[in-house]
């Protein structure tokens, strides 16, 4: 591939040269648990699966978070072009996970092969996408330069980059920008990475919307919500979601106050880190609060007031059995808040202290539409509490109206966009 400044070049050499220790070190990686050992041909470019017949649109993303993101917008690709095949890769075994329990009919799922020259046009040369769209910050040389020449239409999607991967991209500008200009559309989702690509290539990008907000939650299955539904037997209940140390504290005053006027009143208390539960089980004692630990596979009787949540990957359940839900990590300074999206999502409305600063663009757009309650203190946590109880408020349609406003529509944009590439490709064809 010739025309490349000197820096990509003595990249693509060298991670070339270094190609042979590939399989070693893959096989290194699996014995630690870090790879899938029955799937290193896919690391290595050997595809395990057929291409399918007619166009392919093939979506990157490199974890969790980035999967899930590919996710929403494979479906979102699906459902406006039904029979569409979608190739999904990432790079982690939780994602490959994720994907394999998630991903609707029609996609695939590889590993990202690494990004050696011969890997990345081995992968080329079998899957032959006619769009490729790369999530966040995946840029791999070899990758993109090589699906560039195999004459796919390349899409950087939902960009984000921090302040140091910017600088580093300046430094190594002729090298950045021979790279970022193979891509035939730029989405970015904030300012700082809209501001820092587009100096790379000389010319303004508009900020197109974080597609994170319109990330699909993961449901909760039907047969564990309707257990849960069966165990909660039409209770009043709330839920205090991902608590940190000292939060407990003021959500149990909080149901105390909602248990003088609602004697069923059920908390279903989600510590953000479930290895904290035996810590508050014993301040749920002190308080001689009864309780069943979800842990332990425990189910509250209707006559006991607290259901300790102390597992992982169920907040999803919670936010849909519950109408309402105090985001935590608000209570107390020095956390930054959570994210209320997903019980938005999940049809929850959203209660919050008043640290939030790590999601403060969020909670700015949820204040403005009257789509969340901020409470001071225990009291005024029980007061918002029955408020949603007895359907007083805006609650989850304002933040519905909220999210639509903050993301621009930016899911639909992209799958706008993305299948415009498709069809482009398609003429060229």
């Amino acid at each position: 591939m010739t025309g490349l400044p000197p820096a990509l070049s003595l990249y693509r050499l060298a991670s070339g040269l270094a190609a042979p220790l590939a399989p070693a070190l893959l096989s290194s990686r699996a014995a630690k648990g870090k790879e899938d050992e029955s799937r290193i041909g896919e690391r290595l470019g050997h595809a395990s699966l057929p291409r399918p017949d007619g166009s392919l649109v093939w979506i990157h993303g490199a974890s969790v978070g980035e999967s899930r993101v590919a996710l929403t917008l494979a479906a979102a690709l699906i459902e406006a072009r039904p029979g569409l095949n979608v190739l999904l890769t990432s790079g982690t075994i939780t994602s490959a996970a994720l994907v394999g329990r998630e991903a609707p009919p029609g996609v695939i799922h590889q590993y990202v092969p690494a990004d050696t020259p011969k890997a990345a046009r081995r992968f080329a040369a079998h899957w032959k996408p006619d769009v490729a769209a790369f999530v966040e910050s995946e840029l791999w040389p070899n990758l993109i330069l090589e699906t560039a020449r195999s004459g796919a239409r390349l899409a950087l999607v939902n960009a984000r980059m921090n302040a140091a991967s910017l600088r580093r991209w300046q430094r190594w500008q002729r090298s950045g920008k021979a790279l970022v200009s193979q891509f035939d559309w730029i989405s970015p989702a904030d300012g700082r990475t809209a501001r820092g690509l587009g100096h790379l290539l000389g010319r303004k990008l508009s900020v197109a919307g974080n597609l994170k907000l319109e990330v699909l939650p993961p449901m909760p299955s039907r047969d564990k919500l309707d257990a849960a539904r069966t165990i909660v037997n039409g209770r009043p209940i709330w839920v205090a979601a991902s608590t940190h140390a000292g939060e407990e504290e003021i959500v149990l005053d909080a149901h105390q106050h909602l248990l003088a006027r609602h004697r069923d009143a059920l908390l279903i208390l989600v510590p953000r880190h479930p290895d904290r539960a035996d810590s508050i089980a014993t301040l749920l004692d002190q308080r001689q609060l009864e309780f069943a630990r979800r842990s332990l596979r425990e189910a509250p009787r209707q006559d006991v007031p607290v259901w300790l949540a102390d597992t992982l990957g169920e907040m999803a359940l919670w936010f849909e059995l519950a109408p309402a839900a105090l985001i935590a990590g608000s209570l107390k300074p020095g956390i930054g808040g959570h994210n209320p999206i997903e019980a938005t999502r999940l049809g929850c409305a959203a209660i919050s202290g008043p640290w939030r600063d790590s999601f403060s663009d969020i909670y700015d757009a949820y204040e403005a539409h009257g789509a969340v309650t901020t409470v001071q203190d225990a009291g005024g946590l029980a007061e918002a509490v029955r408020h949603v109880w007895a359907g007083e408020g805006e609650g989850v349609a304002a933040a519905q109206i909220a999210l639509e406003a903050l993301t621009g529509n930016v899911l639909e944009t992209t799958t706008r966009k993305l299948l415009s590439l498709l069809d482009t490709r398609s003429e060229a064809r």
